[in-house]
């Protein structure tokens, strides 16, 4: 795990947006215990689920680490938009609640300004100073198996595989997974 984090300390220094898109694309039962704690930080428990994340150098030191379990890349403002109206879903007396009627986010973040859909979908998009409440407010976006399974393999997205930093690319898989 060292060795993978200095090989690859220049992509930390490279962040094009402050807002990244994280999705769990593999996963085992005998994984390092220390890869397992980070993916239940990041709130990626099941395959094929996905969280927003601020792109900030411990983010992205967390994401170097557990790299052959995810792919992660920067989504537009489009893409936020349609996650958040299709699969998104509210932490609400910790209970999974579907984000239908703004009275829910009224009552749950009020008291930071955000009274409705577009108004979460505003503080992710533009990683607002409010952005920690909403993203542990949504819980994490259950994705759906593309029709093309994904190939499995654990090689970087650069590389040919379907792990790794996909850029702008995660707007095309979150397309398909959506």
């Amino acid at each position: 795990m060292k060795q993978r984090l200095k090989l690859r300390k220049s992509s930390i220094d490279a962040i094009k947006s402050k807002l990244l898109f994280v999705i769990r694309i593999h996963g085992s039962k005998d994984m390092h215990p220390r890869t397992r704690q980070i993916l239940n930080k990041l709130r990626l428990r099941h395959i094929l689920s996905g969280v927003f994340l601020k792109a900030n150098e411990a983010n992205l030191r967390m994401l170097l680490t557990v790299e052959p379990f995810i792919t992660y890349g920067y989504p537009t403002l489009k893409s936020v938009r349609e996650l958040v109206y299709k699969k998104g879903c509210g932490n609400i007396e910790k209970e999974r609640t579907p984000l239908t009627d703004n009275n829910v986010i009224e009552q749950a973040l009020g008291k930071y300004g955000i009274i409705c859909l577009e108004d979460v979908v505003h503080e992710i998009a533009t990683v607002g100073s409010h952005f920690k409440e909403v993203s542990s407010f949504l819980w994490p976006f259950k994705l759906k198996c593309p029709e093309r399974r994904l190939q499995m393999n654990k090689r970087l997205y650069k590389e040919g595989g379907d792990s790794g930093n996909r850029e702008d690319h995660i707007n095309e898989l979150i397309d398909k997974l959506n």
